[in-house]
């Protein structure tokens, strides 16, 4: 099985390609940092999702597009058209069986700075199109949206203990996901379900539902 995944370097595109080398599968990362995977099923390519050739490269059975951005300024660049970009390069794969996004809760209730929100909401659209185009093919889409998760990129509240204890407490279960979970749930959509396309996976700890019922 052959998989490529973009943001490879850092947090959950990180956690992604490791949990894809575990379960025994060849992994080619994009990044515009160097590698941060040693392994002999891993290949590394210095690749800006933004713009930039890619090189030449076999048919991957399974797309994931894992890069991203905070900074407001290139959100939709590298978030939304970054992303389309990414996954257009392999679309074509004859042997294509599943291509996931990573979005964010944010895309849901609106919270964080504008043009992120409106990034990965376009994401969330842009991935229900691509299923209604790739199911004539028999390959599923989907993609997931986390809401906390402990990555270099949240660096700033882990290490306010009042920031981190208030994020916390805005969730069901008193915590943040870890980066694994959500390369554990990335395996089951792409290399295992046959059965769920176009569909955004909350994954969360309950914060989106979190809320004070008064009588």
């Amino acid at each position: 099985m052959l998989v490529f995944v973009s943001g490879s370097s850092s947090g959950i595109g990180l956690a992604i390609a490791g949990k894809f080398l575990d379960e025994g599968a060849d992994v080619v990362g994009f990044d515009v940092a160097p590698p941060a995977v040693a392994h002999p099923r891993y290949r590394h390519i210095i690749h800006d999702i933004r713009d930039g050739e890619i090189p030449p490269l076999p048919d991957p059975e399974i797309v994931i597009n894992s890069a991203g951005t905070i900074t407001e300024s290139e959100a939709v660049d590298v978030n939304l058209k970054g992303a389309i970009r990414f996954a257009g390069h392999f679309l074509a794969s004859p042997v294509l069986r599943s291509v996931l996004f990573i979005a964010s809760a944010s895309a849901r209730n609106g919270s964080e700075f504008p043009l992120y929100v409106a990034s990965k909401a376009g994401i969330i659209g842009y991935m229900k199109n691509l299923a209604l185009t790739l199911a004539k093919r028999g390959v599923t889409c989907n993609s997931i949206s986390p809401g906390g998760v402990i990555t270099p990129m949240n660096r700033h509240i882990l290490e306010d203990e009042t920031l981190y204890t208030a994020v916390k407490n805005e969730t069901l279960l008193g915590k943040w996901a870890e980066p694994g979970e959500i390369a554990d749930l990335a395996w089951y959509l792409t290399a295992v379900n046959k059965s769920i396309t176009g569909e955004d996976i909350l994954i969360d700890n309950g914060e989106m539902l979190k809320s004070n019922f008064i009588w």
